[in-house]
């Protein structure tokens, strides 16, 4: 499948490759170019493979507590809140931001090769009185990423933007079309997300890119963006082998409330997971990929899920599960790479430190 927008990434010279079930840009002028810009200026991502689902009704809050490991009652009109959706024995379905839009309307948005399964499933577990739409083919999303966001998109949009804490979300006008705003993120630094009619996508990509100082990125830097800030990918670091606990100790769950999986996630909280989802810095610009064996003294005790060169700290890093005696901060293990062990110690996240994702302003 290829999103709205795939003649105009050909148009700017992107290199394309699957992803989710998708033709997606990986890169136009380079990765690390793309990179640097976003960490230090401001980058357009076409995110409109993603999936949104709208959840409404008086049995919607209800059936979220149920379905999902965050606490969704306690969500404000406005607020948005990141969480698990899992199956019966713990394994992750998927990670999603579930957005408070209304007293009784949510919306969920969702990564794009599970889109169609967490349909399902979530139509599978809502109550009679409880609608679903599934709003994924009419809904383009484009994400601003970098310090420069706020300026870009008041460029943009012609006015100011409106004023957002982080991980809030706000029902909108985009130039003239109903739309939503969002600010969350998965670079580490200031950004929106941007959600509206796909029949719009084109026009607004083509206004980002020539009337502000944005530039295109593609997922190759999107991943080592979110990399180096130690946020988990589904399909590497989550999955339905395991359940989160391993990759978070149980942050994004809530144990107060009943949900579907809570018997097994508990148990693994109370006895301990057989391994956890560490932080390697490498020694080396050389990159660990994902699969590579992770080793103690000659012996395997983990597995690499995710490795990059990390373009903000000048060495390579990687997430690996590893064995639980292994994953305090300062030891030292070594990663299999092409038949090498490069030395790596145990650090915690984020690999960048100095994000400005949580900022008081983005002016």
């Amino acid at each position: 499948m290829r999103t709205i927008l795939y003649e105009e990434h050909v148009a700017c010279g992107a290199k394309t490759a699957p992803f989710g079930g998708w033709d997606m840009p990986i890169q136009y002028a380079g990765i690390l170019i793309e990179h640097a810009y976003t960490r230090g200026q401001c980058s357009l991502f076409d995110i409109c493979h993603m999936g949104e689902f709208e959840v409404a009704g008086p049995t919607a809050c209800a059936d979220l507590e149920h379905l999902l490991t965050q606490q969704v009652a306690s969500l404000e009109v406005g607020q948005c809140r990141y969480g698990y959706l899992l199956r019966e024995d713990g394994g992750a379905l998927d990670d999603l931001t579930c957005y408070r839009l209304g007293p009784d309307r949510y919306y969920l948005v969702v990564n794009a090769a599970t889109c169609p399964g967490d349909a399902a499933w979530i139509r599978a577990h809502l109550s009679p009185e409880t609608t679903f739409i599934d709003h994924s083919p009419q809904t383009a999303k484009l994400d601003i990423q970098g310090p420069q966001s706020r300026a870009v998109l008041e460029m943009f949009l012609g006015e100011p933007a409106p004023e957002l804490k982080y991980f809030r979300a706000v029902e909108t006008t985009l130039r003239g079309v109903p739309g939503l705003i969002s600010r969350t993120g998965y670079t580490g630094e200031w950004g929106y997300e941007l959600y509206f009619p796909v029949e719009k996508a084109v026009e607004f990509w083509r206004r980002f890119l020539e009337h502000t100082p944005a530039k295109p990125a593609g997922l190759g830097a999107r991943d080592t963006l979110r990399l180096e800030m130690g946020y988990a990918l589904y399909g590497h670091e989550l999955s339905t082998d395991r359940t989160p606990v391993g990759a978070g100790r149980g942050m994004f769950i809530d144990t107060t409330k009943d949900f579907i999986g809570k018997e097994a996630v508990m148990r693994e909280l109370e006895e301990g997971a057989a391994q956890y989802l560490v932080g390697l810095q490498l020694h080396t610009r050389r990159a660990a990929r994902a699969g590579n064996v992770v080793v103690a003294d000659d012996q395997p005790v983990g597995m690499v899920t995710s490795g990059s060169l990390a373009p903000s700290i000048g060495t390579a890093v990687a997430m690996a599960y590893v064995d639980a005696p292994y994953t305090t901060p300062g030891a030292s293990l070594a990663v299999i790479v092409g038949g090498k062990n490069l030395p790596a110690t145990v650090v915690a996240f984020p690999f960048y430190k100095d994000g400005t994702a949580r900022k008081k302003s983005g002016r």
